[in-house]
């Protein structure tokens, strides 16, 4: 089965890309390498550099290789810049997503996969977050990943595409082989930059707020394993390919961890000591993410394999031999 992977050359597309080849899928990878790396992208698997806004180069591309899926994975997705840059992420995210959908339907595509964020969840009211939580983005980058959904479900209504909306916790982790792993700039995700500060590359880390009502003071989230993630992916494409109804799922582990324990876990992995300083909160960031994945196990038959010390296993043994 050929599928098409988009943004393929980010993080986590490149692990999902992987993780096909392994399974004996034949993706196809474009991305525009705005933030992306080619690197990350095996030589034996056809790459196309293309950006989504370029419909007409897009659908040539989708013609000339006739994927039977699509998984988008391709977005900007800074939530501080989105705030910044609300018209870059509107445009990028909603138009590039606009484009690609129709460009589907239009080459009689009928599954897809969409990479969504717990982050159109907002402040969440329960802990863990349900599906049915409502929705209530907080800034530009939730925003568009919400449009994106709106727009797959009156696109399903009127050409029958079916699709799987996988909403993220905390992405985090590396490949177990050390060839691909996490690599942003500029990087601001939580384990990488506390790895940094192992590695001498930060001097500290900030950890932004410490009177949370949470059981030590910083705020908690819900870190799942790339490998984890990715796996959750194929089983949503082996759910399309059975006629199932489209769906929209969180994918977390349910366990929550706060920046203190992921810090403190941390130097007992890299046997280094981690300086931080506490600062003031950022504004928008709440207190407690954690998910409830029951619907993933139902739904999908997922089930999250691997814990926060073999996140953080994985992503030191990438962040010491670092490729690209």
């Amino acid at each position: 089965m050929k599928i098409l992977v988009t943004g393929g050359a980010g993080y986590i597309g490149s692990h999902f890309v992987k993780l096909l080849l392994e399974y004996g899928y034949q993706p196809v990878v474009i991305d525009n390498l705005l933030r992306g790396h080619k690197e990350a992208v095996p030589n034996d698997v056809p790459f196309e550099k293309v950006d989504l806004l370029d419909y007409k180069e897009l659908l040539n591309i989708i013609r000339k290789y006739s994927p039977e899926a699509i998984v988008h994975f391709a977005a900007l997705a800074y939530v501080g810049e989105s705030v910044e840059k609300p018209q870059l992420y509107y445009l990028n995210n909603v138009v590039g997503s606009y484009n690609l959908i129709s460009a589907a339907i239009e080459a009689k595509i009928d599954k897809f996969v969409f990479s969504s964020t717990c982050s159109i969840y907002g402040n969440p009211i329960m802990i863990p977050i349900s599906e049915s939580e409502p929705s209530k983005p907080i800034n530009p980058y939730a925003n568009t990943k919400l449009m994106i959904e709106t727009m797959l479900k009156d696109f399903e209504s009127a050409y029958g595409l079916n699709f799987v909306a996988l909403r993220y916790f905390n992405a985090a982790g590396a490949h177990f082989s050390g060839e691909i792993g996490e690599s942003h700039n500029p990087e601001t995700h939580l384990i990488p930059l506390v790895l940094y500060t192992a590695l001498g590359k930060r001097e500290k880390l900030f950890v932004y707020g410490n009177d949370y009502d949470t059981k030590d003071g910083t705020c908690i989230r819900d870190y799942i394993h790339v490998v984890d993630l990715v796996d959750a992916h194929l089983k949503a494409i082996r759910y399309l390919e059975e006629r199932k109804p489209s769906s929209i799922i969180n994918l977390g582990t349910g366990v929550g961890n706060s920046v203190l324990e992921i810090i403190t876990k941390a130097e007992q992995i890299t046997q280094r000591k981690i300086p931080y300083e506490i600062v003031g909160r950022r504004a928008g960031d709440p207190a407690i993410l954690v998910a409830d994945n029951k619907k993933a196990k139902e739904v999908l038959g997922w089930e999250p394999k691997y814990s926060i010390e073999d996140i953080l296993e994985s992503a030191w043994k990438w962040h010491k031999n670092q490729k690209y």
